[in-house]
This record gives structure tokens, sequence and C-alpha cells, in this order.
């Protein structure tokens, strides 16, 4: 199905981007240590452009495409994974930045971050059971 390809592209796109966007922002505030914005362009690439091209080429014209639970992982996986990321982005500009967030400012953003790892494993779930549906059809049709 074109979506997977174009979701695919996108997140390319979006996990490129990210990762110039690490390198010239550490750069340019001369910080040489460990930030969460380094994870940012693995996680769109794998997650996003790998999951979704292998998507695009496993499931290609077929039914399960269509399904509800199908059609539910990709509105929560595309929720969870960009605002996953999101919130990484944050984390990452605070510490390159030197700004210690208090508790409560910590608390939101980690409550935050995790809401959207639900999410994302929700919409997870949510692929296997259509795929699962999938193989149960198959094996009721022979």
């Amino acid at each position: 199905m074109k979506r997977n390809l174009t979701t695919s592209f996108i997140y390319l796109i979006l996990g490129l981007a990210f990762g110039v966007f690490y390198r010239e922002f550490t750069k340019w505030n001369n910080f040489t240590g460990v930030t969460t914005l380094g994870a940012m362009h693995p996680h769109l690439i794998a997650l996003g452009m790998l999951l979704f091209l292998s998507l695009y080429f496993g499931l290609k014209d077929d039914a399960v495409l269509h399904t509800t639970k199908f059609k539910l992982f990709y509105i929560l996986y595309n929720i969870g994974l960009p605002g996953m990321v999101c919130m990484m982005l944050v984390r990452g500009i605070l510490q390159v930045k030197g700004i210690v967030p208090d508790a409560g400012m910590n608390g939101m953003i980690s409550g935050i971050a995790g809401a959207f790892h639900i999410t994302l494993a929700t919409g997870i779930i949510f692929l296997f059971l259509a795929l699962f549906d999938r193989e149960k059809a198959k094996k009721l049709q022979k």
C-alpha cells in the first residue's frame, strides 16, 4: 500500500533532519557530552522508516491493510512515535543547554514520554493482532 511507503519516506526525512539538528545544535552549543538528542535519529530511522518499509514490502496488496486492527495500529503508532521523539527533543535541548529541570518538570517530561511509549506499544499490539487474524483466516481457507 502506498501509504506505508509514504510514511516510511516521511520518517526517513525526519530521521535525517533530526540527525543534522543533533549534530549542529550540539556543535553550536559546544556540547560534547551524551544527550538524548543522539537517539532521535536512530529511533526515527529504525522504528519509523524501516518498520513501514518492511510493511510496504511484506504486506503489499494484502487484505490485512484494510482491517480495523491495522488502521488502529497505524493511527496509534503514528501518534506514539512522533510524540516520543518530541519528548526526546525537549529532554535533549534541556541537557545541551545545561538546564536541570525541577522534580515537577522532570516528572512531567517522563510522564508524557511514558504515555507516548504506551501509545506506541498499543499500536504494535494491534499490528500483531491484525497479523494473527490474517494467519487465522489463511488457516481457515485451507
